[in-house]
């Protein structure tokens, strides 16, 4: 029951920062107008970098060793790759021009699926995905805001409602992977290693394009940051 009681406050802090995000973006103007468009690219990249970084320091590791350095790891990341390319296509992400939506659809199912997963085993990167998985979800929420928004012209209040339900997947994937995967780290493996496939395709694929400004430099140091970020929270774990 603890460990029921823990996915579920990881799972719902993590997925409370998609609306969080949502109501800071609602905010109509953020001074000039072109800091308010420096801080949409800083975020994205921001966005970007703890994806890269939760992939680099969390996903992968974990996953190639619940799969005890099985080679089998490599296919498992290509097809996750590939799966998200025809997840893609098939919603015809790209001609409604709303990545940063089903992007943060895509990337947060299953790692709270692995979260839950992770928690199962008792494993001590478990808050520390959930912190990763928290703070993209805040630069997300952010920019999927101002897509929802622009997009379906709906009001600001409306659209923080339908952002605030998405909350509710984080614990039904957390306690399917929980219920699931416990008893099959080699399974557990193989979705980290799939997301971290699908995770890498959307950064380079959406991410990563929308986050560049000409002659500016706040977006790609975002991405630093972001990445430094992941990297600093691998680093006191392993510490602790």
């Amino acid at each position: 029951m603890d460990e029921v009681a823990a996915i579920l406050f990881l799972t719902v802090a993590a997925g409370a920062c998609i609306p969080l995000g949502g109501f800071i973006a609602s905010f109509e103007h953020i001074h000039a107008r072109w800091l308010e468009q420096e801080l949409r690219h800083f975020l994205i990249a921001l966005g970007g970098g703890i994806l890269l970084g939760a992939v680099a320091v969390v996903l992968v590791p974990e996953g190639v060793a619940s799969m005890q350095g099985s080679i089998l790891a490599i296919p498992i990341v290509l097809a996750g790759g590939l799966a998200f390319f025809l997840i893609e296509r098939a919603l015809g992400l790209r001609r409604r021009e709303a990545p940063q939506v089903m992007g943060m659809l895509l990337d947060y199912v299953p790692e709270a699926i692995a979260l839950g997963g992770l928690v199962a085993l008792s494993s001590p990167v478990a808050p520390l995905l959930a912190l990763l998985i928290g703070l993209q979800n805040l630069p997300e929420g952010f920019n999927a805001f101002r897509e929802l928004h622009a997009l379906r012209r709906r009001s600001a209040r409306r659209t923080l409602l339908i952002m605030g339900s998405l909350v509710a997947i984080g614990p039904v994937a957390g306690l399917l992977g929980y219920f699931l995967l416990s008893d099959y780290p080699a399974g557990l493996g193989a979705i980290m290693l799939f997301a971290s496939g699908g995770i890498l395709y959307l950064i380079f694929q959406d991410i990563a394009p929308q986050s560049r400004l000409n002659r500016h430099w706040a977006p790609p140091l975002g991405a630093v940051v972001g990445f430094s970020v992941a990297l600093f929270g691998d680093m006191v774990v392993r510490v602790g």
